[in-house]
């Protein structure tokens, strides 16, 4: 786990375990790499400080509730309590910090002095030319990523990083390519091999959804067989599954990172493309900070180096007495109450009670028959699909996607900003629901910007859609297939789509629109290979 309580301040960065946080009141969470999230789940119930995308993620995939996620935006300063009283507080100001979708940094400003935590992050010289670290600030405390801090480990840049992938791929014109990733990061290392090789890349709907999200090019799809470049599960690069894959068509393995990692094929290479600054890096970017002292945020990891680089250090100002008061409040009472409320509530056991056969069964058949009542008042569905076998797609789309189905998500979840509508393949098929999108107060207008998102799309479906919705619909279709005779809204399965769509139950309508827009993909390959 790489979490830091702040000695002396109320403040905990990418620390869930609130029984070990002690005397933190204010929690902040860099990005939503699984490392930097343990102990972090939907029973969350604090106000928590991230950035706008890592808000949207950290609702959609760990289900923590909105009415604890404070998005900040990212380059502006923003001034929280520090107190219960409002006498002291502190600015905090966000800072890309150039690792995946959402990573920052964190610049700390109060009566601690200056702190600044990195987070992972990869560093850029333009990471010095932001305004809150151009005003000639001291920082007092670095909390620096360690996780290439060693002088014997040498990595080129991202850029001559991606060239060696490019000409590996060049070196294998009829392989297949499986890319093995994280389930965030390197989306902008897809983009490019798409649009450096003029072919789709194949990813997870789930990894569809945060590409879209980004903003970036329309090279992806859910389609295995539209493109040669597949981004998997970095689990599933493995031996086992190269000759598997193998057996069907020529394919080769990548693995863009920095760790040492045994190649178990032939044909799987590892190219140190590394999210993490090196080590060369680090010196840079503490030489040009000249920070008091060096924390690492690794702890099993090496830091050193910085000696000649470092300002004298200060001492530690006297914490102020509200905010004294304020990290000495009990923080467990609330769960304490819960928890004894909850225990007040539990029927007590009176010990052994005998009942004769005859009525424990009868008993036992009528709670049986009162709970099958019950359920079919509450089933959402009709009785004749209630009883289908367990493998029909109503069974099967809760083990695709299971966090639909969560028991405290009580509204419509989309998979992304621009869905509105999406298609669920029950028995009959074309069985449309509309959602409402419930991510959107997650971004705000400048962002949208920032990320090119623009406005949100025109639900499918809608009577008043207008020609252009009706053309992309039944374009989705498939060659502008007809419309269902029982609705105007619902559009009809085309039969060579069925068994895509089969795959993907629940999928939205428009992640597959991505599969099948040539115009869209040949303008943007166009444009990549355009001469400057």
């Amino acid at each position: 786990m790489n979490g830091v309580l702040i000695p002396h301040t109320p403040i905990a960065v990418d620390f869930w375990s609130l029984r070990r946080a002690g005397t933190a009141r204010l929690f902040f969470l860099s990005h939503m790499h699984s490392d930097h999230t343990v102990g972090l789940s939907s029973t969350w119930a604090r106000p928590l400080y991230c950035s706008p995308i890592t808000a949207h993620l950290l609702h959609r995939h760990l289900q923590v509730s909105k009415q604890w996620i404070q998005p900040l935006e990212i380059g502006e300063s923003h001034v929280l309590p520090l107190d219960e009283i409002g006498r002291e507080t502190m600015t905090v100001t966000l800072l890309d910090a150039n690792h995946c979708p959402g990573s920052v940094m964190f610049l700390f400003e109060g009566y601690f002095g200056t702190i600044l935590y990195t987070g992972d992050f990869r560093y850029t010289p333009s990471m010095l030319k932001e305004p809150a670290l151009t005003l000639g600030k001291q920082i007092h405390t670095l909390y620096l990523d360690n996780t290439n801090c060693n002088p014997a480990l040498v990595l080129p840049s991202r850029q001559e990083a991606a060239h060696q992938i490019v000409q590996l791929i060049r070196k294998h014109p009829q392989h297949n390519i499986k890319i093995g990733l994280y389930n965030l990061g390197k989306e902008s290392l897809l983009e490019q091999l798409a649009l450096e090789f003029q072919t789709w890349v194949v990813l997870s709907p789930r990894r569809l959804e945060l590409v879209q999200l980004l903003g970036l090019a329309d090279v992806f799809t859910v389609e295995e067989k539209a493109g040669r470049i597949h981004a998997v599960g970095h689990m599933e690069i493995c031996h086992s599954n190269m000759l598997r894959w193998n057996q069907t068509h020529p394919t080769i393995a990548i693995l863009p990172t920095s760790r040492k990692i045994h190649s178990s094929h032939p044909d799987i290479h590892v190219i140190p493309y590394s999210d993490h600054s090196s080590y060369s890096e680090l010196c840079a970017f503490v030489a040009a900070l000249k920070p008091c002292q060096v924390v690492p945020i690794v702890s099993r990891q090496p830091c050193g180096g910085f000696q000649d680089s470092l300002s004298p250090r200060i001492s530690m100002p006297l914490i102020p007495d509200s905010v004294q008061q304020y990290m000495s409040s009990s923080s467990r009472k609330p769960s304490f109450l819960w928890l004894l409320e909850r225990r007040l509530k539990r029927p007590r056991t009176q010990g052994v009670v005998f009942e004769s056969p005859e009525e424990s069964a009868d008993q036992s058949q009528a709670d049986r028959d009162s709970k099958k009542t019950q359920k079919e008042k509450l089933s959402p569905w009709p009785a004749y699909l209630e009883k289908q076998p367990s493998h029909h797609p109503l069974r099967t789309k809760k083990q695709l996607f299971p966090d639909l189905y969560s028991k405290e998500w009580n509204e419509a979840v989309p998979f992304c900003e621009s869905q509105k509508r999406v298609t669920m393949l029950t028995a009959p098929l074309g069985f449309s629901v509309p959602l409402r999108s419930t991510d959107e107060e997650f971004i705000s207008l400048k962002t949208r910007e920032e990320i090119g998102l623009g406005s949100p799309l025109v639900p499918l479906g809608d009577d008043d859609g207008g020609p252009e919705a009706t053309e992309n619909q039944s374009a989705w279709m498939g060659h502008g297939s007809p419309p269902s005779h029982s609705s105007k809204g619902t559009p009809h399965l085309a039969s060579e789509f069925r068994g895509l769509a089969l795959k993907y139950l629940l999928t939205p309508v428009n992640l597959f629109q991505a599969g099948y827009s040539s115009r869209s993909f040949d303008q943007q390959v166009e444009k990549y290979h355009k001469p400057c």
